[in-house]
């Protein structure tokens, strides 16, 4: 049964002084002995208005509204619990916590009075026997408190021990997650200077792309007639020319792979006419082998290959006969040498003139005056590798934004007391159970994998670090939760149940030396609660275990 640490601490601040003081009625706690300090009389603690004669204390019947005259026997124990009185109105529940054991050689603690006389020893509460003091129904309940104490010690220092193994990896955890924080503030420091730098050259090659264009634009044809009909002609050649190159080179690599074939079926047959036996008399294979010495005898031309080298060196972009088709283009057009005169203009000048002198190129081509550039042509070299340098110093610069924002928005992420839950995140932790395997991965996922095959089922996604209270005995072991505020990881929106809800899982944490997955219970229909120990929580007031030990009244 778990018991408070701050009740057991009065406990043992007022043990101090108890032993210069008058002997105790039985029952009576160190903490409540200034209540019975009169020799002669006693005063309900809660109605101070009833006063008795001392010998009606501990006299098995309940005399007080609160049972305060009964310390030491089960005489009030009908009365409700210890509550807090209520205003304008006399309490009636009991003033005292139990029956008070002092368990010399171990802990001292409080039974109820339920307990006391009840022909059972309650050594686990009451190790000294005292509870049973009248020995009813012939039990006798002998003091235990030495053994247990020892014993209690002896684990007390391996806890203590484990503890402090606790809470020293706990600290490398801490400094684990400050280390982590610290380089994602690096790391946002370093991608706010190379942004800057890549808006810079973003902006510069937009420019550049802007300018390529334009330049690409103002080239027109040679040509001795009508402007523009030898560059459509050109344009049109090329690409003709370009699909015919094309498809050669696919029919000769079709050629080259059927003379392949041909020549492995050829030796296949002669293979078979010179390994046959003519002996056999089988007419089908005498006939295949008549049909192969016919096809053998055939006079057939081999492979051209004066000719394959002359088609090779025709295919090449840099041979003598290939087109230099940046023959027909001129760099600068009639239009061009307009525009030179801008390179002596202060810029907001140069630009208004730039877009007016646009606006009346415009105009001349649309009335015949100047030769409409070739639209249909593909776009030049030079502004494909503007570009597709723009495009990859966009793809460089977004790409550094969304990673500046996630490292940004990590930065105020709750990650518990510390940030310790910092340095678990991503780590994962496995426990067998029954026909399945649990996995938590802290601040990820939770997962059950079944043993005998088959899809592992998500049990949730983190979505969030809470708090919980919890009210369960701490086990003999120190592994489980206790009583007392504890951190909690939840997990929602898991694989669906089917006709169910979505998974999810509550994690809470105790602490532990280690991390390591106690006890998993279906609380609902796929609503999972998830029990572990882990050093991130070790040392943490909100943890505190209720019951926790602290010292034994000797």
């Amino acid at each position: 049964m778990g018991r408070s640490v701050s009740l057991i601490t009065l406990l043992l601040l007022s043990t101090a002084n108890a032993a210069s003081e008058a002997p105790r009625p039985r029952g009576v706690g160190p903490d409540f002995a200034k209540y019975y300090k009169d020799s002669e009389s006693f005063t309900c603690i809660s109605n101070p208005s009833t006063k008795l004669d001392i010998s009606r204390l501990n006299d098995d019947f309940c005399d007080c509204p609160d049972g305060s005259d009964e310390p030491g026997t089960s005489a009030c124990s009908y009365i409700s619990p210890l509550s807090p009185p209520q205003p304008d109105k006399p309490n009636d529940s009991l003033a005292l916590p139990g029956y008070y054991c002092k368990n010399k050689g171990h802990i001292p603690s409080y039974i109820p009075f339920t307990n006391v006389n009840d022909g059972v020893c309650d050594y686990e509460l009451c190790c000294d026997g005292s509870d049973e003091w009248d020995h009813v129904g012939g039990v006798k309940c002998e003091d235990r408190c030495a053994k247990m104490g020892k014993e209690w010690k002896k684990q007390d220092e391996a806890r203590q021990k484990s503890l402090g193994a606790a809470n020293r990896k706990r600290k490398e955890l801490i400094t684990e997650a400050g280390r982590l924080r610290k380089e994602v503030e690096d790391r946002i420091q370093t991608l706010q200077t190379e942004i800057k730098g890549h808006e810079l050259k973003v902006d510069a090659l937009m420019k550049s792309l802007a300018e390529i264009e334009r330049q690409e634009k103002g080239k027109i044809v040679k040509a001795a007639g009508k402007g523009g009909k030898l560059g459509v002609l050109s344009g049109l050649a090329k690409a003709r020319i370009e699909e015919l190159t094309e498809n050669l080179n696919r029919v000769r690599g079709e050629r080259d792979a059927s003379r392949g074939r041909i020549e492995e079926l050829e030796a296949i047959l002669k293979r078979f006419k010179e390994e046959y036996n003519p002996n056999f008399n089988d007419e089908g294979v005498k006939r295949a082998v008549k049909a192969w010495e016919d096809y053998a005898a055939q006079d057939r031309p081999g492979p051209d290959d004066a000719r394959d080298r002359d088609l090779d060196e025709i295919l090449k972009p840099d041979s003598e006969s290939a087109i230099k088709w940046e023959e027909f283009v001129e760099e600068e057009s009639d239009v061009d040498v307009l525009y030179k005169f801008e390179e002596y203009l202060p810029t907001p000048l140069r630009d208004w003139v730039d877009a007016k002198l646009r606006a009346l190129r415009v105009t001349m081509i649309e009335n015949g005056i100047l030769a409409a550039p070739n639209t249909d042509a593909p776009e030049s070299s030079a502004v494909t590798s503007a570009r597709t340098q723009l495009t990859s110093a966009e793809t460089t610069l977004n790409n550094d934004r969304n990673e500046l924002k996630n490292h940004e928005e990590d930065l105020t992420k709750d990650y518990g007391p510390d940030e310790v839950f910092r340095a678990l995140k991503g780590r994962c932790v496995e426990q067998d159970s029954g026909e399945y395997t649990y996995e938590h991965c802290f601040l990820e996922k939770t997962t059950q994998k079944p043993k005998k095959g088959g899809g592992h089922t998500g049990m949730g996604n983190f979505v969030r670090i809470e708090k919980v209270t919890v009210d369960e005995d701490l086990l003999a072991d120190g592994k489980g939760l206790g009583s007392g505020e504890r951190y909690a990881l939840k997990y929602e929106n898991g694989q669906h149940c089917w006709n169910g809800p979505s998974r999810s899982t509550q994690v809470i944490l105790a602490c532990a030396e280690s991390d390591e997955i106690w006890k998993i219970v279906e609380e609902e229909k796929c609503v999972y609660r998830m029990e572990m120990g882990t050093p991130a929580v070790c040392g943490l007031k909100e943890g505190e275990q209720k019951g926790a030990p602290v010292h034994s009244e000797l």
